[in-house]
């Protein structure tokens, strides 16, 4: 019983020796292809992209916004930035589904008054509190 067993163990390293030379050519010539992709992306990345100047333009958040992100005028981005981080270390993101956010006593101002809001609806109600 265990000469058949290590004469199938034999047959099957054999088999997977054969395989390896026609893999190590396959990875070869993959590699080949691979190479031609970066030169195209560093060509990209020379033309850099400049923002949008709306996002970009500082905004004053209202007094209800401002108990999270702060009073002083900052970006749509760092708005959002700020908001998510606060989010995130308050722990507000609901467990099973990711997308709501469960508001606290500083959010719920923010969101109108609701308990939870997905966070699409979150950009959509911030955005009514900055001026």
């Amino acid at each position: 019983m265990a000469a058949k067993k290590s004469a199938k163990k034999g047959a099957a390293k054999k088999g997977a020796a054969k395989k390896s030379p026609a893999k190590k050519a396959a990875a070869k010539k993959g590699g080949a292809k691979k190479a031609a992709k970066p030169a195209k992306k560093a060509a990209k990345k020379a033309a850099k992209r400049t923002p949008n100047a709306a996002f970009m333009k500082p905004m004053t958040p209202s007094a209800q916004l401002g108990m999270v992100v702060g009073s002083a005028p900052l970006p749509r981005t760092e708005v959002t930035k700020k908001l998510w981080a606060y989010i995130k270390r308050k722990g507000l993101q609901d467990a099973k589904n990711r997308r709501q956010i469960n508001a606290d006593d500083n959010l719920k101002p923010v969101f109108g008054g609701k308990s939870n809001v997905t966070m699409f609806e979150m950009t959509k109600l911030v955005n009514k509190h900055l001026k």
